[in-house]
C-alpha cells in the first residue's frame, strides 16, 4: 500500500468534506419535515427555514464578534476627529507626526471593519454620516454596546475644551484625552479575547491583537511625550538602588541610612525577580539580554510603618523591627534589631511597651523564620504581639492576642488609665481564620452574624501583667443603624459611568484616634467614616462618606484642632503605578473634608502632581501633621513618588510647599519601593524607605515657609510620643518666635498694614529683650496686654481671625512672664 504524503492528504481531507458537503445538501432538499424553534413558555413556535437553522449554528463568528466592531468604528472614529485638530493647534512634530499616524491607521482599521461586518450582512456604521458635532457620541440605528467612558472616549464637553485651545495647552489636553482612548481600545480587545468563541474568525483574531499590540506601542510613546511637556524636576529621574536621581525642594536631605544587616538578602538586596534562562551571550545592556520571572519575593524585608518616643525610634518590617537612638540633630543611630516576620509590623509604644500588628499566615507564636506549613496550626500567630522594651537592647516578648483577621494596623485609643489598662483598636484585613484554629472565628456564612467580617476588636492591654491581653468586644461598626444588618454601608462595586470599582467595607484599613476631641476617623474599605469614641470600649459610628473616585479608603489625618480630616485612596493596593501622567487626579489622592456639627463635608482632593513613571509604585500614603502654629501642612508617603509636603489651610484648595523625590529603583522593573510612611518628630522629618532604607530629612525657608514658621514647629510639644493612628494635639510656648510666625502668616495674607506689621514685630521684639533681661516690666506687660485686647478686636474673618486670636494669646501670655 503506498504512503499518502502530506500533499495527498490534504487532497483526500478536502474531498472528503466536498462529498460530505454534498450528501448533506442533498439530504436537506429531501427532508420533508419541519424545522420547529420552541417559543417561551406560554408562546408558540416558529418554523425554520434550512439556511435559518444553520445559521443559528454557525460558529464562524459571534454576536460579541459584531458587537465589539461596531463598538470600534466610532471609537476609532472620534480618534480621527481628535487627530484632525491637530495641524491648526500646534507647532510640536511630535504631535503633528502622532495625529498622522493615528489618522492613516484608524482611517484604514475603520474601513477593514466596516467591510468585514458588510461581508457578513451585518450593520456596517457609517460614523461620518452619523456623527453629530465632534460631541463624542455616536448616533447609528445599532445598540450602542458599550459604555463610552469605559471606552475611555472623550466627553461631548472635553471635545469642546480640545477644539478652543491652541499650543502647550492643547498638546497637554489632546495626550491626557488621546491616552485614555487607547487604552479604551486595549480593554475593547482584551474584552473580546476573554469571552468564549469569539474572535474564532482568524482575520478578527489578528485584527484585534494587532489592535492590543499597536495601541499600546502609541500609548508608550504618548506617555513618554506626555510627561516630557511638564517641566516638574521629579520628571524622568534616573532609576537606581543607590544611585537613583534626586529632586528635592524647600527641604533639606539630613541623613540617609541603609537597612540594618539581616534585614536583607544579601544576594538580591533590592528583591528583583528570578531571571529566566538569561541568554549570557547577549550584551548586558541589551534589553533582550534580560527575561524575568513573573513573580517577585515576598515582602520580607521591607521597611514599614514607624513610632517615636522619647529620644527613640522604632521602624516596622515585614522581618520584625529596629530600634534606633536619635541624637541631637535628629539622625538616627541603630541600638537593636528584632527579627519576628509575620506581616507589615506596624508599631505602637506605650510607655515600656511595644505593639505590634502580625497578619500573615506564616507568623509564629515563636517568632520563627520557618514559617508554618499547615493549614491549621497551634504554632500560628496572627493578631498583636506585645513586647517589652525597657531594655531597649533586649526587647522580649511578653503579650499576645490572636485575632481572627490578624492585624494589619492597630490604634492605640487610650491608657493606660486607672485601671492600669490600655485600649487599642485593631484593624484586621485578612481571610477569616478557620474556626479549628481558633474558635469563634466564623467566616462568610450568609446569615451568619456571627461571622468576624464587618468588625473592629476592642482589646485591652493590663500594663502590669501583658500576657493578660484579651478582645473585650467586636464592635460591628458598618451595621444598618436601622435593620441591624452587618453590611450597611458601601457593598463593594462601583458607582456609575467613570467611577472608581470600590471595595465592600467590611473592614477598617486604619483608624485613627483623636481622644481629646472624643472622635476617631476610620478609613474603612469603601467609606470614610467618624467615629464617637467617648467610651473607648464603644465606638460609635456618627457619620459616613463615599467617594466615587476612591478604591480603597487607606488611612486618615486629623488636623491639629480635629476640625478637618485628610483621607487617602490606596488605589491599586500600593504595588501599582497610579501617579502617570495620564492617570485621573482624583483617583489614588487624599479627599480632605471639614468636620461640621459632627458630619463629614467635602472640601476638595489633592494628587502627587508630578507625574511618575510605570516603573514607579505611587499612590497615596502615610504621613502626618507638621506643627506649623496657625496652619494645616501635611508631609505624605507617596511610595516611589517622593514624599509630598501640602498646605490644606484652606481644605478647598490644598497646595504643595515641597517635596523630595527619587527615581525609580530599577530602570526594567516595577518593583515596590519608596516611601511607606513621612512623619514629622521634634523637628525632622523621617521616611521609611521600604526597599532602600531610612531619610531624615529638615525644612527649609522659602516663599511658603518662614524662618520663624519652621522654628516655631520644632518648639512644638507633641508629648514626647508619635505612634500612627493616634493622634494628641500639639502646643506651642508663648515665646517671641512663635508670634512671629504668626506675623510671617499675617503678612503673607496681606491681613494688616505695613505699619502696623512693622509696630507688632518691633513689639515682639522688645519682648524679646524683655524676657531675656528677666527684669520686671509691668509697663510693657501692660503694653502688650493692650495690644493683645486690640488683636481680638481687629476686623477679620476665616484664618486671618484664628490668627490674630492665636497671636493675641501669644502675647497676652508673654506679658504675663513680664512681670
Amino acid at each position: 500500500m503506498r504512503r499518502l504524503n502530506k500533499h495527498d492528504i490534504k487532497y483526500t481531507i478536502g474531498s472528503t468534506i466536498a462529498l460530505a458537503m454534498l450528501a448533506c445538501a442533498s439530504g436537506a432538499s429531501a427532508q420533508d419535515v419541519p424545522i420547529i424553534q420552541p417559543g417561551a413558555p406560554g408562546e408558540p413556535g416558529r418554523a425554520l427555514s434550512a439556511e435559518e437553522a444553520a445559521r443559528v449554528a454557525d460558529t464562524r463568528y459571534t454576536e460579541d464578534d459584531v458587537r465589539f466592531m461596531q463598538d470600534m468604528i466610532p471609537h476609532h472614529y472620534q480618534a480621527v476627529e481628535m487627530a484632525a485638530l491637530v495641524s491648526d493647534r500646534t507647532n510640536r512634530a511630535e504631535i503633528v507626526d502622532l495625529a498622522g499616524r493615528i489618522d492613516a491607521s484608524q482611517e484604514d482599521e475603520i474601513e477593514f471593519m466596516q467591510t468585514w461586518l458588510r461581508d457578513r450582512g451585518e450593520d456596517a456604521p457609517d460614523p461620518a454620516k452619523q456623527h453629530h458635532g465632534g460631541s463624542g457620541h455616536h448616533h447609528h440605528h445599532h445598540k450602542t454596546h458599550m459604555d463610552h467612558a469605559m471606552m475611555g472616549m472623550a466627553t461631548p464637553e472635553q471635545m469642546e475644551q480640545l477644539a478652543a485651545l491652541e499650543g502647550a495647552a492643547f498638546d497637554k489636553l489632546f495626550l491626557e484625552l488621546m491616552i485614555p482612548h487607547h487604552e479604551g481600545a486595549v480593554r475593547m480587545s482584551q474584552d473580546l479575547l476573554s469571552k468564549r468563541g469569539s474572535a474564532y474568525d482568524p482575520v478578527l483574531y489578528d485584527f484585534v491583537n494587532d489592535v492590543i499590540n499597536d495601541q499600546n506601542a502609541e500609548i508608550t510613546r504618548m506617555t513618554a511625550l506626555l510627561a516630557s511637556l511638564s517641566e516638574d524636576p521629579r520628571v524622568d529621574l534616573a532609576a537606581g538602588f543607590r544611585d537613583a536621581g534626586e529632586a528635592i525642594s524647600n527641604l533639606e536631605l539630613v541623613a540617609t541610612l541603609p537597612k540594618p544587616q539581616g534585614f536583607f538578602d544579601p544576594e538580591n538586596p533590592v528583591g528583583l525577580p528570578p531571571i529566566i534562562d538569561p541568554d549570557e551571550d547577549e550584551a548586558e545592556d541589551e534589553e533582550t539580554a534580560t527575561e524575568w520571572g513573573a513573580r517577585s519575593p515576598l515582602l520580607s524585608f521591607s521597611n514599614t510603618d514607624m513610632a517615636f518616643f522619647d529620644d527613640n525610634l522604632i521602624v516596622g518590617n515585614y522581618h520584625g523591627f529596629n530600634i534606633y537612638k536619635l541624637d541631637a540633630e535628629g539622625v538616627p543611630e541603630l541600638k537593636s534589631s528584632v527579627v519576628c516576620p509575620g506581616g507589615q509590623g506596624d508599631v505602637s509604644v506605650v510607655g515600656d511597651l511595644l505593639i505590634m500588628s502580625v497578619e500573615q499566615t506564616r507568623g509564629r507564636v515563636d517568632c520563627g523564620q520557618q514559617g508554618v506549613p499547615e493549614d491549621v496550626s497551634a504554632e500560628r500567630f496572627r493578631g498583636l504581639r506585645i513586647f517589652d522594651i525597657s531594655d531597649l537592647s533586649q526587647p522580649v516578648q511578653v503579650g499576645q492576642v490572636q485575632t481572627c483577621r490578624g492585624s494589619h494596623t492597630h490604634s492605640v485609643v487610650s491608657g493606660p488609665g486607672r485601671d492600669g489598662k490600655i485600649v487599642v483598636y485593631n484593624s484586621g484585613t485578612a481571610s477569616v481564620r478557620d474556626e479549628e484554629e481558633l474558635a469563634g472565628c466564623i467566616g462568610d456564612i450568609p446569615g451568619d452574624d456571627r461571622t468576624a467580617l464587618f468588625r473592629i476588636d476592642v482589646i485591652e492591654i493590663p500594663v502590669d501583667d501583658p500576657s493578660k491581653a484579651r478582645i473585650v468586644d467586636s464592635p460591628a461598626v458598618f451595621a444598618d443603624s436601622e435593620t441591624g444588618a452587618l453590611a450597611g454601608l458601601w457593598r463593594g462595586g462601583d458607582h456609575g459611568d467613570d467611577t472608581q470599582d470600590t471595595n465592600r467595607t467590611d473592614q477598617c484599613h486604619d483608624i485613627t484616634v483623636f481622644p481629646s476631641a472624643k472622635i476617631a476617623a476610620g478609613a474603612c474599605s469603601g467609606n470614610g467614616i467618624i467615629f464617637d469614641i467617648s467610651n473607648p470600649l464603644k465606638p460609635r459610628r456618627i457619620d459616613a462618606v463615599v467617594d466615587k473616585g476612591f478604591a480603597y479608603w487607606h488611612s486618615a489625618t486629623f488636623n491639629n484642632d480635629g476640625t478637618k480630616v485628610l483621607f487617602t485612596d490606596e488605589w491599586g493596593g500600593g504595588g501599582r503605578p497610579r501617579c502617570r501622567v495620564h492617570d485621573p487626579m482624583d483617583w489614588g489622592a487624599n479627599a480632605l473634608y471639614d468636620i461640621e456639627d459632627g458630619k463629614l463635608e467635602f472640601r476638595s482632593h489633592y494628587k502627587l502632581p508630578a507625574p511618575q513613571s510605570d516603573k514607579e509604585n505611587c499612590v497615596a500614603h502615610n504621613g502626618s501633621i507638621v506643627p506649623v502654629p496657625g496652619r494645616d501642612i501635611f508631609v505624605q508617603a507617596w511610595y516611589q513618588g517622593g514624599l509630598s509636603l501640602i498646605d490644606f489651610t484652606d481644605s478647598s484648595n490644598p497646595f504643595e510647599i515641597g517635596f523630595f523625590d527619587r527615581g525609580p529603583v530599577h530602570p526594567e522593573r516595577m518593583m515596590v519601593g519608596g516611601f511607606w510612611s513621612t512623619y514629622w518628630y521634634n523637628g525632622r522629618i523621617y521616611g521609611t524607605e521600604i526597599i532602600r532604607g531610612l531619610d531624615v530629612l529638615a525644612l527649609k525657608p522659602s516663599d511658603y515657609l518662614s524662618e520663624n514658621e519652621i522654628a516655631a514647629a520644632a518648639l512644638a510639644d507633641q508629648g514626647a510620643v508619635f505612634n500612627p493612628q493616634q493622634q494628641l494635639p500639639v502646643t506651642w510656648p508663648a515665646v517671641p518666635v512663635v508670634a512671629h510666625a504668626y506675623l510671617d502668616q499675617l503678612e503673607r495674607g496681606n491681613n494688616l498694614s505695613a505699619d502696623r506689621l512693622a509696630e507688632l514685630r518691633v513689639l515682639v521684639d522688645t519682648v524679646e529683650a524683655g524676657l531675656a533681661s528677666e527684669e520686671r516690666n509691668t509697663t510693657l506687660a501692660r503694653d502688650v496686654r493692650q495690644t493683645a485686647r486690640d488683636l481680638r478686636r481687629e476686623d477679620a474673618a476665616g484664618e486671618a481671625a484664628k490668627r490674630l486670636a492665636a497671636l493675641a494669646d501669644t502675647l497676652q501670655e508673654m506679658a504675663d512672664n513680664l512681670r
